[in-house]
């Protein structure tokens, strides 16, 4: 009965998280839209979009690796939608809890990215072995101070002594924010500022989104996807926009609503479920909406140089502030 209960969990996450992502995605363009003063599609707009695309023929170059290049969509889709078995959804614990940890969702949110790579570098198309080149040096350099953020607070927890340290479950369970002193506070922040940066790289969202640059390379890695396969990427890209965004949640902000509020039982659960979904679109609307509408596209090695020296700089003092808290506080 367990087996079924995590399948039948698992198929209402699966199919529950697609449709907010590509709801998500429809009130992320409608709002860019509206701070841009332009009108923006219909916030169904995704759904019409993949709905087309499913009905397209998909067009495969000649030129093209075709096992590789129709293999990394289905990659990409698999492991953006694998990240959200790991990622406590509100009051709900993950449904592969104690099968995996963080790191294992770190490996699983740079899979979509790989696949990709070596979906433009197999299209055999100029413009898109420059996006796949692009696509890895983006990943060579927010991975890092990604690791940095995660290791500082599964660090911290471990000092608190309380279940696997990087379990996401023990992370959610244990915010760290009531445990540690002001400097501890100040540490946090800064990791927390650092997420919300990697946030719109890891998704290669304005001003990260050199691995396609229309204007620069016309679609880049993607420029010979069509039909059944940019329909897979499409979805792929909307359920890791979603997985970064609970991840930023579970991490730093897990905090529920009905228990302050004195509601418990079904009604407790729906209510904290409800505030989830709103810190869901929080985040992605300060991380990801905010910043493409405000920003203009960065160069490659601003990218790499932004995220090893300042960034990383700023994730080690974090990391360093949470050291010296524990040293002070114990």
């Amino acid at each position: 009965m367990s087996v079924l209960n995590a399948l039948w969990q698992a198929i209402l996450v699966l199919f529950g998280g697609t449709f907010l992502a590509l709801v998500y995605k429809g009130i992320d363009r409608k709002l860019a839209a509206q701070m841009q003063g332009r009108i923006g599609p219909p916030i169904r707009q995704p759904f019409l979009d993949v709905g087309k695309l499913l009905v397209k023929e998909t067009v495969v170059p000649r030129t093209a690796v075709r096992w590789a290049f129709n293999l990394m969509p289905f990659l990409a889709l698999i492991a953006a939608g694998t990240v959200l078995l790991y990622l406590p959804i509100g009051p709900f614990r993950p449904v592969l809890s104690g099968y995996g940890d963080v790191i294992v969702v770190l490996y699983l949110l740079a899979v979509p990215a790989v696949a990709m790579a070596l979906g433009g570098f197999a299209s055999g198309s100029p413009f898109g072995v420059v996006g796949a080149q692009r696509e890895l040096v983006m990943l060579m350099s927010y991975e890092f101070p990604l690791a940095v953020v995660v290791v500082a607070l599964a660090w911290r927890v471990a000092g608190l002594g309380v279940g696997p340290a990087f379990s996401l479950a023990t992370l959610a369970a244990n915010p760290l924010w009531a445990q540690v002193g002001p400097l501890g506070v100040l540490g946090l922040v800064l990791l927390f500022l650092v997420l919300l940066v990697v946030t719109p790289a890891e998704l290669s969202k304005i001003p990260f989104d050199i691995p396609e640059a229309e204007t620069e390379i016309a679609g880049g890695l993607m420029v010979e996807y069509s039909g059944v396969n940019l329909a897979l990427f499409y979805l792929a890209d909307a359920l890791k926009t979603v997985a970064m965004a609970a991840l930023v949640v579970a991490l730093f902000i897990p905090y529920g609503i009905a228990a302050p509020l004195g509601i418990s039982g079904v009604g407790g659960q729906i209510l904290d479920l409800a505030f989830f979904l709103v810190k869901v679109f929080c985040v992605m609307f300060a991380a990801v909406t905010t910043v493409r509408v405000a920003f203009a596209r960065l160069k490659v090695d601003q990218i790499a140089r932004g995220f090893w020296i300042p960034l990383t700089a700023v994730a080690a003092a974090g990391l360093l502030l949470l050291v010296l808290d524990k040293a002070v506080v114990g």
